[in-house]
């Protein structure tokens, strides 16, 4: 049990028979976890960090337990010898982290995902695979003639995009759109920026009537069929901590730009981890201001719950909202930058 101040509790420990006392439960600071200290008959029994690095017995013989959050599971040492068995983090009832505001939650063991998500995230990319492979036909035959007479913007191309996106999500998640009014017109270049919480934000996005280019990894353009896909989009490859990659990658953006196309930015860098909204870099506004096209701010909600960044085996049921918000203009990237930030967090906050 978390607890604000210094209380005692008693609590069942291990799957072992009886009470243990535990006093000191107190916690670090305000965004941090608790230690606990376990005592036995007045004498201390065990040390324990919430954070599950370690806990460690006292006794006739002393033992200790070094967790690994990855596998959630720990291993137990008698001196320094393992004992036998390795325990699940389930069996260990004192897990609680504080809330942002500081706000202690009542303790819970570390969920399970279920069955259900796992399963229908496998029914997703089971979907997602068979409609890219018999779309991807239909962007080969067309790419010619794209090269020939749309070079920028590869309009073809994006409508199978589309299809696709529209085709696998249709079946397991509804998308909803607020402010359509606030986008600019079909042939208007422009900078689209938004938050980034999950691999499904860019399916949201597709399904949305307005063709723009996407900046991705150069890892992901060796994946068969999607990666190849990609490549036909005209999606614009970027080497990640490399100066001379995103150099390149903002002039391809401009070129892009003053050829008619749009481009889309997620201005954090990489996908949320946490569901809060990361700084915003300035790249995507110097594009903006360099070129003279506006900003369209986005915010995307509710992807990061039903596909957490980090586990994108699972999917969860729920929808997804996009609002697209008023058009920005200047000429200083920096305002610009503050000003779109702004504007996404405080929807998030609503």
């Amino acid at each position: 049990m978390l607890l604000s101040e210094s209380k005692s509790s008693s609590i069942p420990l291990f799957r072992r028979s009886g009470l243990l006392k535990v006093v000191n439960v107190r916690p670090l600071c305000s965004t941090g976890v608790t230690k606990v200290e376990v005592y036995k008959g007045g004498q201390p029994y065990m040390k324990s960090s919430m954070k599950y690095t370690s806990q460690c017995f006292f006794g006739e013989v002393s033992c200790c337990d070094h967790v690994d959050p990855i596998k959630r599971s720990n291993s137990s040492y008698i001196g320094n010898l393992p004992r036998l068995g390795v325990r699940s983090l389930r069996d260990i009832s004192a897990h609680s982290d504080l809330a942002r505001s500081g706000t202690p939650d009542l303790a819970s063991p570390f969920p399970d995902v279920s069955v259900g998500p796992k399963v229908r995230g496998a029914c997703f990319y089971a979907v997602t695979a068979a409609a890219a492979i018999l779309l991807f036909g239909l962007m080969v035959v067309a790419h010619p003639f794209v090269l020939l007479f749309d070079r920028y913007r590869r309009r073809a191309q994006h409508f199978v995009a589309r299809m696709w996106a529209t085709l696998t999500i249709t079946p397991f998640l509804k998308v909803e759109f607020e402010g359509l009014e606030n986008l600019p017109g079909p042939d208007t270049p422009a900078v689209y920026v938004s938050n980034h919480q999950s691999f499904l934000d860019i399916y949201a996005l597709l399904t949305l009537e307005r063709d723009f280019k996407f900046i991705s990894k150069t890892s992901i353009f060796i994946y068969p069929i999607i990666g190849w896909a990609m490549f036909l989009l005209g999606v614009i490859p970027l080497k990640r901590m490399d100066s001379r990659s995103q150099l390149d990658c903002l002039k391809r953006c401009m070129d892009l730009i003053r050829g008619g196309a749009s481009v889309f930015f997620f201005p954090e860098g990489t996908r949320s981890k946490t569901g809060e909204l990361g700084a915003f870099k300035k790249g995507a506004f110097s594009v903006a201001v360099k070129t003279g096209v506006p900003v369209v701010p986005m915010t995307i909600m509710g992807t990061g719950r039903i596909m957490p960044s980090g586990k994108e085996g699972i999917l969860n049921p729920g929808s997804v909202k996009v609002v697209i918000h008023p058009i920005l203009r200047g000429n200083d990237a920096q305002a610009l930058c503050d000003q779109a930030r702004g504007v996404i967090a405080d929807t998030l906050e609503r």
